[in-house]
């Protein structure tokens, strides 16, 4: 609960302030109509629980919550449920506390007649512009329920996709964090006890180089370890720097699309995503301007979205979409003319998701395929640096036990 103040008139027309403690704006209005008092201003007056509800509905809300929020909305207004009884529900069953405030809000918003989808748009960091923009498509056609229930899947399909890449990459990023920590510990704590063992062949100038040099960084560790990790925190520090810059951000997007292999398939599965978003969104009866510049922002890539924006312009200008895609030379030709046949047979809204479907398994199979051959190449690499290090400390030994 927290206060509420408020100016309002009575039944004589007189201005009447004071303080009353509601849940929201919307019972603090009931309970001064309860005193036949007619509202003109209603306002939080405790600092602290304003603070604590705004901070709580401007957190972001994980895609599966948003999934089951989206599929469980539509249920229930195909059911017959009344959309406001239907966002009650939802906001009291919800496990998510930011979806459930949220959803507390905009039923309030709703009951006092603002649009669902107006409302929605509101929360920008809970709910997307594809989610707001279908929502009051389907509200203004008459087909609310199904275009939730396609928000519900595209958003069930992104996240299986996001965890799909997550999970393929897991396993080598786990191998390569501890094969560095134990190679660093190799170094660091295990081959100095090696250094005094080996001032006979030093002096003798009969110390194999690798084994000179692995003692070097060894001790070089030992000693300046704190400025070697102080200057890898001052490059990180400076690289996201650089990143939160417009222009890092362009750098950063160019040298993604570049990476041998792993550039290939980011750029895939960002067609994919641009491919799935536009056709649900044309799907939905959403204008192909607004639906491109929706669709833009899902790409996740600035070279991409800068493309499709070009793309755009074209079509303002009566041009059509697959000629500026294809010249920018980052689209795979094959969906540039799958995009272009759809143009003509008017069949954009059908053949992008058939194009997404398509990318997203062709990709999934050649990220399968890096992944498997990732694994076993990390491995041999771990495996290579670890045979150094015991070779370059074994081989003095073993000159030092035959010199005797």
């Amino acid at each position: 609960m927290s206060q509420y103040a408020y100016v309002a008139r009575d039944l004589s027309g007189k201005k009447v302030t004071g303080t009353v403690d509601a849940g929201n704006t919307r019972e603090a209005t009931a309970q001064l109509a309860a005193q036949s008092l007619f509202p003109i201003e209603v306002k939080v007056t405790d600092a602290k629980a304003a603070a604590n509800k705004s901070a709580l509905t401007n957190r972001r809300v994980k895609g599966q919550v948003m999934a089951n929020f989206y599929s469980q909305m539509s249920s229930l207004l195909r059911s017959g449920v009344p959309m406001l009884r239907a966002l009650t529900v939802l906001s009291q069953q919800s496990t998510d506390a930011t979806l459930s405030a949220v959803l507390t809000e905009i039923r309030g918003r709703v009951e006092e007649g603002e649009p669902l989808g107006q409302a929605m748009a509101r929360y920008p960091k809970v709910f997307s512009d594809m989610g707001v923009n279908m929502t009051r498509a389907g509200a203004e056609g008459g087909f609310l329920e199904d275009a939730l229930e396609r928000v519900g899947t595209f958003t069930e399909l992104q996240e299986d996709l996001k965890g799909r890449t997550i999970s393929a990459l897991a396993y080598p990023i786990f191998l390569f964090g501890v094969g560095s920590i134990v190679i660093t510990i190799l170094i660091v704590f295990f081959v100095p006890k090696f250094d005094m063992m080996f001032d006979r062949l030093r002096d003798k100038g009969q110390m194999p180089w690798v084994t000179d040099a692995l003692l070097s960084f060894s001790r070089m560790l030992q000693s300046y370890g704190w400025l070697v990790l102080l200057a890898m925190g001052a490059a990180i520090f400076l690289l996201r720097m650089k990143l939160s810059s417009e222009a890092g951000k362009d750098w950063a997007d160019r040298v993604k699309l570049k990476v041998p292999v792993l550039g290939g398939i980011l750029m895939n599965l960002a067609v994919a995503r641009f491919c799935r978003v536009l056709g649900t969104l044309l799907a939905n009866g959403v204008p192909i301007l607004k639906s491109l510049d929706i669709s833009r922002t899902a790409t996740g890539n600035r070279l991409l979205s800068r493309s499709i924006a070009d793309a755009a312009e074209n079509i303002r200008s009566g041009d059509s979409l697959a000629s500026p895609l294809k010249s920018s030379g980052h689209f795979p030709l094959t969906v540039v003319e799958m995009i272009s046949v759809a143009e003509e047979s008017n069949s954009l809204d059908r053949v992008l998701p058939e194009i997404a479907d398509s990318l997203e398994k062709r990709t999934f199979r050649r990220l399968d395929l890096f992944v498997r051959l990732l694994e076993p190449v990390m491995l041999l690499v771990m495996a290579m640096l670890v045979m150094l290090v015991v070779l370059a400390l074994l081989v003095p030994v073993i000159r030092s036990s035959t010199a005797l």
